[in-house]
């Protein structure tokens, strides 16, 4: 049996085009012989959807281009995720269902049974759990098929009370086949194969997995699709952040026609979940994830050009970067804003970057806006000493003269901010958070170090100096961000185990950290929630990333 996995990039409530990717994809399989091909969770509206669904409308046309593609399941089956109504009044709406067509038919439909409300899902809200558990039979072979999570519990998961493969099992399937949307982190690639392998192992059945990939405003999904044998080789996985189509041979035995890519032996036992941050984890795939972030925000969005302010700092150089790979360089417009607290070398350090890369920039001095703001304050501000107040003056300034360059020209704005700045409320609302999406909001400062020499692998493109020196906002004379915040390398591990390890101050403290610190740091992340709360969608490649996945009180008195 020759099953295909379509590892497509959808776009939420575009059904022609998603509609026509998906039958292009059946019609080439049909080509090369293939009797199944699979699409990922929800591949006929996108996933997530969310209040989508309570659309008439929307259900309607998945309805209607679940019609469409079922014609073009003659020769082959097909198997595509889409919402089903759910008769029953007593439950929610809807199914989260695979959809299983051949001879032009709906011959079955499964439905997902463990709805995960964690992190960036909030399944319940909407779906209905499973309550039947049926195989499906394709020439000869019983097919176990499940959505997404139904494979995350083997019965040890206290979340859920239903393990899904072992109703399965009660009728012998062959093969598991699982339709996912699972988004990247920097530590899901090892996940997804633990987890896989553990099923395989368990019910010695292979598995065809296919997952989604693309950007969805916020979440990035990888794509990674895989195959697995009965013994827990992996004998085929598609690329990371590639749309693509590959067919494998099942045969009788459960074996995959296909050379072992990784033997069981290699492929990880438990998820990964480091202790301790390591900023240069799978940073690879963080640099792939974010470019697909920026790309498919404009894509998605009908835009296609980019500002960003350059300070000759690093984040702004890192954004710069990422930008002009997904973009193109000439996409990128680029604008330094020295004030007379500036250096000379910030702003030769922006104009080398640019020259590197190739965008176009502009300088736009802000110290003539700067001091009209501070004229036409006098009266009020008198001979008061100069604060935050004047430094932030700047920051919105800048603010102000890229909202203006973007609305006159049709830009988005990137943000710059990284998540130690966000995560201690380093950054001014409304002056350097501005933008309409956070290209490294989820990305400590040590991340974005790791990010820069990556993008330097081969040749420098970041100049050397925006790497080795101090970073500063250079908002008062001398100013460095260690005049505010403590050293990174120590503010950063502390951050990760109160956000990704969700640590209390107690556990951290007897990590041997400093108490006064560990009190010091984790006041600064709940007394900035405000300012969090305003700020842009965040591209996510973490655990747990600031946004839809993480919901903290804006008055919450824990920790403060």
């Amino acid at each position: 049996m020759k099953i295909f996995l379509a590892q497509q990039n959808y776009h939420i409530g575009n059904f022609e085009s998603n509609t026509t990717k998906i039958i292009s994809a059946i019609e080439e399989a049909k080509q090369q012989g293939g009797d199944i091909i699979v699409f990922s969770e929800l591949s006929v509206c996108g996933y997530p959807p969310r209040d989508f669904l309570e659309f008439d409308d929307f259900i309607l046309k998945c309805n209607q281009a679940v019609d469409a593609i079922r014609q073009h399941a003659d020769t082959i089956a097909v198997i595509i995720g889409a919402p089903e109504r759910n008769p029953i009044k007593e439950g929610k709406d809807l199914f989260n269902a695979a959809f299983f067509l051949y001879d032009k038919k709906i011959k079955a439909i499964a439905h997902k049974t463990l709805l995960p409300t964690y992190d960036v899902f909030d399944e319940y809200r909407y779906f209905e759990p499973a309550y039947e558990w049926n195989v499906i039979e394709h020439k000869g072979k019983k097919i176990a098929l499940t959505i997404c999570e139904d494979i995350w519990n083997l019965g040890n998961n206290p979340l859920y009370r239903i393990c899904p493969m072992d109703k399965l099992m009660e009728q012998q399937p062959d093969i598991m086949i699982n339709i996912s949307a699972s988004p990247f982190d920097y530590t899901h690639d090892e996940d997804r194969k633990a987890i896989i392998k553990a099923n395989v192992l368990k019910y010695k059945l292979p598995m065809f997995y296919c997952n989604a990939v693309g950007s969805q405003t916020e979440i990035v999904f990888d794509g990674a699709s895989m195959v697995f044998d009965k013994s827990g080789n992996l004998c085929g996985q598609l690329p990371f952040f590639e749309s693509t189509l590959q067919g494998f041979v099942l045969n009788d035995d459960g074996s995959i026609d296909a050379p072992v890519i990784e033997p069981a032996s290699r492929v990880p036992d438990t998820e990964l979940a480091p202790l301790v941050l390591n900023e240069h984890l799978n940073i690879a795939q963080v640099h792939d994830a974010i470019v697909m972030g920026i790309k498919d925000y404009f894509g998605k969005m009908g835009f296609s050009k980019a500002i960003i302010g350059s300070s000759g700092g690093i984040d702004s150089a890192v954004t710069i970067a990422l930008a002009c790979t997904a973009l193109g360089p000439e996409n990128v417009r680029a604008v330094l804003m020295p004030s007379q607290y500036s250096t000379d070398h910030s702003v030769n350090d922006a104009v080398a970057l640019s020259k590197n890369l190739g965008n176009p920039y502009d300088v736009v001095p802000i110290k003539n806006i700067y001091d009209a703001f501070l004229q036409e304050l006098q009266p009020i501000f008198k001979d008061l000493p100069f604060s935050l107040a004047e430094e932030n003056i700047q920051s919105r300034s800048r603010g102000n003269l890229l909202m203006a360059i973007a609305n006159k020209f049709g830009y988005i704005l990137l943000n710059t901010s990284n998540k130690s700045e966000l995560a201690t409320g380093y950054g001014t609302l409304y002056g350097d958070m501005a933008g309409g999406i956070g290209v490294l909001g989820d990305c400590y400062k040590l991340q974005v170090y790791a990010l820069a020499n990556y993008i330097n692998r081969q040749k420098e493109i970041i100049p050397g100096n925006i790497i080795t020196k101090a970073p500063s906002a250079e908002l008062r004379p001398g100013q460095k961000d260690s005049d505010s915040l403590p050293d990174y390398a120590i503010l950063d591990k502390i951050l990760y185990q109160y956000i990704e390890r969700r640590q209390g101050p107690k556990e951290i403290k007897a990590q041997g950290f400093d108490a006064a610190l560990v009190d010091r740091v984790l006041k600064m992340v709940n007394v900035n929630e405000y300012k969090r709360n305003q700020f842009c969608p965040i591209i996510r490649i973490s655990p747990k990333a600031f946004g839809v996945g993480r919901r903290v009180p804006i008055v919450g008195k824990y920790l403060s």
